[in-house]
């Protein structure tokens, strides 16, 4: 005989066996009610029901006595089992109405529900917001937040309209991995209401800011869309600009690695938080604007299709766009690779023969060359291990994200292919926000110089130059990441020392190839400036060109690398061969100090 008894005090509210039963280990015998919650009571070996003490109604105690059971064997006994498992195993087959209806509504989200908005996307060879998504996240990893929303607009429209026409409020929002590394993924859904901010996705928006700012996770944005949506019209709201997300979107600012990604259109609200992004990447067809077509008809500006309005090529030659590719799959591809450097240090890695570095400037000291040359030798060979950044913008320099010997480090490099190397505003604003965004995610800075100084002159001051040229010096004083300096030819000037972060003794080690000359300011200006007396009193032209050679010779002699670093203005002359032995070595015995909360300056 067996007893069963009450866990706990409540009712009785069913009563699901009688006196004289068969029942089996685990059926339920009765229910009580305890707190708003019901509890099945149930037996506990295979029986017959002997007697039921309670019932429906009854008020029991803990402890206190329900049902007795009496054990049986019969012959019936091994069906009566068999069945019962019959029965369970057809329960766990079936699908509970409540989560079929889940499930209906999470296939409504995909991009299989809705052919029609997907093939109008492929049509203009693009891809939806989930097929980047899928592209860029490693398989399976990503975790969607937010999927089962839509647009706030009720009061106009029906809500299975809404359901299947407007999944996740146009937007995609989720945490997965990027090569191993958790990171905040946001994809404005171009085939739901032109991929618009409306007031769900805009707190989907914050939600994920929110976690990227307190777990540190890095943030990708796929921006296309054409900005605020007016048709919301559930929210209770005016004008909307109390909204949180452009403030929680810019607070990351030197958090995190922030990278946007645009296909298409890009204007309004949409390219606002596209701007905040350390790096842009878009595609050749994309267009960005801070106002699309109808807000620039709406102020009076004139009728322009969106093609009109920031098209790539004007963009990346201002600056906006960081890196141009040709499609969605290039630039899910230069992410990746974009973010891969600050994942720490790769034991993998391939280079260039050293030797190479031996050949690539001219022995003629006045001859241009290609310094996206010296920048591929250097930087290691795999693909992804050097991305160039603002390619189309600030030609007097160049700035890259590299790996040497596995090793991340950012590169600044003088450009003598564009006005010799010389310094303009835009060269200055590209190298300075290089040094910061490098110095706010912890890499270590590498200066190629090749520049006869600051460019100079009535038209260029026109340009601010003054205030622009400072900012290298401004923010190579607030590093808190390595910096070396390799000079590879001309050394001249305040140039020379903005590109060495100050001056020549403020980098951990400045060293210079043999080919490296060093002055003032360049020697053909300074020879004409500082022996102008003797020349003028040679009045015969040929001997004056004689004499004119003759200093600038003298000139470069005394100011070759060989002889500055005698006086210990420079630390060591090297072989270009051992260019990247030197600078893994020198890497190996350095340290990035205490982080800053400095942002990324979006110039």
């Amino acid at each position: 005989m067996t007893q069963i008894c009450a866990p706990m005090t409540g009712s009785v509210v069913h009563v699901l066996a009688e006196v004289g039963q068969r029942v089996t280990s685990g059926q339920v015998l009765l229910v009580i009610e305890a707190m708003k919650m019901e509890h099945e009571i149930r037996a506990d070996q295979d029986g017959e029901v002997a007697a039921l003490l309670v019932q429906v109604g009854d008020l029991v105690e803990a402890d206190e006595m329900l049902v007795r059971l009496t054990s049986v064997t019969s012959v019936g006994a091994e069906r009566t089992v068999s069945v019962t498992t019959e029965v369970a195993e057809a329960a766990t087959k079936r699908v509970r109405a409540d989560l079929q209806e889940v499930l209906d509504r999470n296939a409504l989200t995909l991009d299989a529900a809705r052919p029609a908005a997907v093939g109008k996307r492929h049509a203009l060879g693009l891809r939806t917001a989930r097929e980047n998504i899928t592209d860029l996240c490693d398989a399976g990893s990503f975790v969607e937040y937010g999927s089962l929303t839509f647009a706030a607009q009720l009061a106009r429209r029906s809500k299975d309209d809404l359901i299947r026409n407007t999944p996740a409020d146009g937007m995609v929002t989720g945490i997965g991995s990027i090569d191993g590394v958790r990171c905040v993924v946001m994809a404005y859904d171009a085939t739901v209401l032109a991929g618009t901010q409306g007031m769900r996705n805009h707190q989907k928006t914050d939600r994920m800011l929110g976690i990227a700012l307190e777990q540190k996770l890095s943030v990708v944005l796929f921006a296309e869309g054409g900005g605020g949506r007016p048709g919301d019209v559930d929210a209770n709201v005016v004008a909307g600009l109390h909204v949180a997300t452009f403030a929680s979107f810019a607070r990351l600012s030197g958090q995190v690695p922030v990278v946007g990604i645009v296909a298409g259109r890009c204007f309004a609200g949409n390219a606002a938080l596209l701007g905040c992004c350390d790096v842009v990447i878009a595609t050749r067809a994309s267009n960005i604007g801070m106002g699309g077509p109808a807000m620039v008809e709406g102020g009076g500006l004139g009728v322009f299709t969106p093609e009109q309005i920031g098209p790539s090529d004007v963009q990346f030659a201002n600056g906006v766009i960081d890196i141009l590719v040709d499609d969605e799959t290039q630039a899910v591809h230069a992410a990746k690779h974009y973010l891969g450097f600050f994942n720490g240090r790769r034991g993998d890695w391939t280079g260039a023969d050293p030797m190479r570095l031996r050949d690539v400037l001219p022995e003629n000291r006045v001859r241009s060359y290609d310094m996206r040359e010296v920048l591929r030798l250097v930087a290691d060979t795999e693909y992804g291990a050097l991305v160039e950044l603002r390619a189309g913008f600030g030609a007097g320099i160049f700035t890259a994200l590299a790996r040497i010997e596995g090793r991340p480090v950012g590169l600044i490099a003088s450009n003598p292919a564009h006005l010799g190397g010389a310094i303009d505003a835009d060269a200055a604003d590209k190298a300075a926000r290089f040094m910061q965004l490098c110095n706010t995610h912890g890499l270590p800075v590498v200066s190629l110089v090749d520049t006869p100084g600051f460019m100079v002159g009535p038209e260029i001051e026109q340009k601010a130059q003054v205030r622009h040229v400072s900012r290298m010096f401004v923010q190579a004083a607030h590093l808190r990441v390595p910096f070396f300096c390799i000079v590879l030819r001309k050394a001249y000037g305040l140039g020379a020392m903005a590109m060495a972060g100050g001056g020549f003794h403020v980098p951990m080690a400045t060293v210079s190839w043999p080919s490296g000359e060093f002055g003032a300011m360049g020697l053909e200006g300074a020879v004409r400036l500082g022996f102008a007396k003797e020349l003028a009193a040679v009045s015969d032209p040929n001997e004056r060109e004689s004499l004119f050679r003759k200093l600038v010779d003298q000139e470069y002699e005394r100011g070759k690398a060989i002889n500055v670093a005698t006086t210990l203005e420079i630390d060591a002359v090297i072989d270009p061969a051992e260019t990247r032995a030197w600078l893994s070595k020198s890497l190996a015995s350095t340290v990035v100090k205490a982080r800053t909360t400095y942002g990324v300056d979006t110039w």
